[in-house]
């Protein structure tokens, strides 16, 4: 005799099941406005996330120097101030040996293009100089017919560098108010709060800064493991201004994707056109290797330890973020995941049943103020 299912108990299944898809649906609408919000609010909020980032990277000095009795002003401004210094230093580091060698690099690049363009018309291609200018002629004519779509790219590219302009000094600005008045954010945080949320908020907001550091110093780390290895095999091969490359792949670590493609063309192009093919393609086999051991190992490994996260999760929060958001889903999204955790974490905290006789007090988890 087969068993036959309970109306009862298939009625309470459905119902259920019903109950959670409502409240799913609830949720994910809720996420779809504040992602609308922030999209709305973007021009506000991408300063605060560099300024915060920036913040972690230079409040450790700040907070030395505090300790050793510097008022919070003359602390902040001083590590301001340095940051602007260092980063103009970067900045001549990279321009000053690429302008003074600029003549020769321009003798180079002409240099390989007539290799190329010999090399083109040997075997087995037979590229003959008729074809090579009526191939230059088209590209000519292609040029001139999409003159308003370069004007229309130029522009585009203006108001993009203002904007980033705007945001770089917006950024800075909020970045010296974090480092004087950060340490007294929580605590007027939790006097505006009211009941449990006075103290949940800070507890969260506390556990959240102490991930967003660690996300920083190992993004930082990745990139110095970077600049070594691939300024190293600079040397090794022989490349000029390898010091430059190195600190050009140090900073562009901090951009995902494009960053390394950035860094990585004007390594081999250097090396193009100072030691020749051979040596070019010797320094693309030398970035491609670091950069795959970057991603598929270093990166995954430290920022795994670093933020309590699998390195899968890592990997897969990299990909979702770069297909919904590009450039900037992929620097975000590993911190985003790690707040994510931060938060679910607290939460199953807090929803777990206390054994009898205990309580759980939010205040008395360890975490360091900010």
């Amino acid at each position: 005799m087969s068993d036959t299912l309970s109306s009862d108990k298939t009625a309470s299944a459905l119902r259920t099941s019903a109950r959670v898809s409502a409240e799913l649906l609830l949720v994910l609408v809720a996420a779809a406005v504040a992602l609308w919000l922030l999209g709305r609010m973007w021009s506000v909020i991408w300063p605060l996330i560099v300024a915060l980032f920036l913040t972690t990277l230079t409040w450790p000095l700040a907070a030395f120097l505090r300790r050793h009795g510097w008022r919070p002003a003359l602390a902040a401004s001083s590590v301001t101030v340095l940051f602007l210094v260092a980063a103009a230093g970067v900045v001549a580091l990279i321009a000053v040996p690429v302008a003074s060698q600029s003549g020769e690099l321009g003798d180079g690049v002409v240099k390989g293009v007539q290799q190329l363009r010999e090399w083109a018309a040997g075997p087995p291609l037979n590229i003959g100089d008729a074809q090579i200018a009526g191939a230059f002629d088209a590209a000519v004519d292609r040029v001139q017919n999409s003159v308003g779509s370069a004007v229309s790219t130029v522009v585009t590219g203006v108001s993009t560098v203002f904007s980033g302009l705007v945001t770089a000094i917006l950024a800075l600005f909020l970045m010296f108010f974090f480092l004087k008045d950060g340490p007294r954010f929580l605590p007027w945080l939790a006097r505006q709060l009211p009941g449990r949320l006075a103290t949940d908020v800070p507890v969260v907001a506390a556990r959240s800064w102490e991930t967003l550091g660690s996300f920083v110093r190992s993004q930082a780390f990745v990139g110095l493991l970077d600049a070594v290895f691939i300024g190293l095999g600079l040397w090794i091969v022989g490349v000029p201004l390898v010091l430059p490359l190195a600190v050009l792949t140090f900073v562009s670590a901090f951009v995902p994707i494009v960053g390394a493609l950035f860094a990585g063309l004007v390594a081999v192009l250097i090396a193009l056109v100072s030691n020749g093919l051979t040596d070019a393609l010797i320094v693309l086999a030398i970035i491609v290797v670091v950069q795959q051991l970057e991603g598929n190992v270093f990166q995954p490994m430290i920022q795994s330890r670093g933020l309590g996260l699998h390195a899968a999760v890592i990997l897969l929060a990299v990909t979702l973020g770069a297909s919904l958001a590009g450039v900037v889903g992929s620097l975000l999204a590993v911190p985003a995941a790690a707040l994510i955790a931060v938060v679910w974490n607290y939460l199953r905290e807090q929803l777990v049943e206390a054994p009898p006789g205990t309580e759980t007090d939010p205040s008395t988890t360890g975490v360091a103020p900010l």
